[in-house]
């Protein structure tokens, strides 16, 4: 049983807590959060994991945990991860990696320069479906076109929390809190993005300071076309969908289900619907893409080899984010080359 800690114990922890729980290959041996009742309430909530408090200091110090878990909020990263890093302590980081590019691939070389594996949960990887899109897409030929629509909902309750959809604590707004996840699932699909045009906006359906609202126009590197919908003021929320328009037909995929149309008329569905949080409730959503990136990290610190997302790899999202609101806020178009 390999053993991890979790350092931040807001809304998705409990996310986290279940993944363990329902885990054969990981046990949850520490917390740490900002405030030591915060932790005492957390345990009284979970007593089944048999977890104790400690410190971010400990953690790291501690030989007997294989690695940590961070799902603080961007802005309270940075010496956790350097706490962490130093201490040679792997650890696996909520998105986003930063606020801004520029600070995200700060953190992702100090860990490189200290050789610590580093993994970025974007767990819409895990997705069962999305091996079965892998394997098939090489059978539809040349991409031509991409759909990716993000149509969710957040009342404005949950933009009252201090900080959130704030610059200095999130780094914007619906683009790296909730796009980040279909736009990095994206780019492992697609390949490169070359350039893009964007609007970005915030509707009269919140009061907030960052974007609840994005459309933008995208040129791949294999030459194809797409579009990009993204917002948190679409009531009452519908899951997001990335579709694939290829040479010899097109693949759809909508939450747990993916559905493929050929050219010659046939079609196959694969999968079964599954809820992403796009709603209201944004904990509304499976912790089983939890589990297998956990597992998957736990399996990778123990053989050596990459998980399923580094934090290098993360960083490809990121620059796409970058491109998409410099475009939005200057009106022209913006190549990633110049982000």
């Amino acid at each position: 049983m390999i053993r991890g800690a979790l350092i931040g114990l807001g809304m998705v922890s409990r996310t986290y807590a279940d993944a363990f729980r329902n885990s054969g290959l990981v046990s949850l041996a520490a917390v740490a959060a900002s405030r030591p009742q915060s932790a005492a309430a957390w345990l009284a909530a979970h007593p089944d994991l048999g977890a104790r408090a400690m410190t971010v200091d400990d953690i790291a110090a501690d030989p007997g945990i294989d690695f940590a878990i961070v799902t603080t909020p961007p802005n309270a990263r940075a010496d956790i991860v350097d706490a962490l890093s130093a201490a040679g302590k792997p650890i696996l980081m909520e998105k986003p990696v930063e606020r801004t590019l520029a600070a995200a691939t700060a953190l992702v070389e100090q860990c490189e320069g200290r050789g610590v594996p580093l993994g970025i949960v974007l767990q819409h990887r895990a997705r069962p479906v999305v091996a079965d899109l892998r394997a098939v897409l090489p059978t539809l030929g040349p991409l031509m076109a991409v759909e990716v629509n993000v149509p969710w909902w957040r009342p404005q309750s949950y933009y009252d929390q201090p900080g959130r959809g704030t610059y200095a604590r999130d780094g914007g707004g619906v683009l790296i809190s909730q796009a980040i996840h279909t736009l990095d699932l994206m780019l492992t699909l697609t390949g490169q993005v070359t350039d893009v045009t964007a609007m970005v906006a915030t509707t009269g359906l919140h009061q907030m300071e960052a974007e609840d609202f994005v459309v933008a126009g995208l040129r791949f590197a294999g030459g194809a076309v797409g579009q990009l919908f993204a917002t948190t003021a679409s009531h009452p929320g519908r899951g997001e969908t990335i579709t694939l328009h290829c040479a010899a037909g097109s693949a759809h995929l909508e939450a747990g289900v993916l559905r493929i149309d050929r050219q010659d008329g046939t079609r196959e569905t694969i999968g079964q619907a599954a809820s992403s949080g796009a709603g209201a409730d944004p904990m509304a959503f499976t912790s089983d893409w939890h589990r297998t990136v956990i597992e998957d990290f736990a399996d990778a610190v123990t053989t050596g080899r990459p998980p399923i997302c580094p934090g290098r790899d993360a960083l490809a999202v990121h620059r796409l984010i970058a491109a998409i609101e410099k475009s939005g806020h200057t009106s022209a178009a913006v190549e990633l080359g110049d982000i």
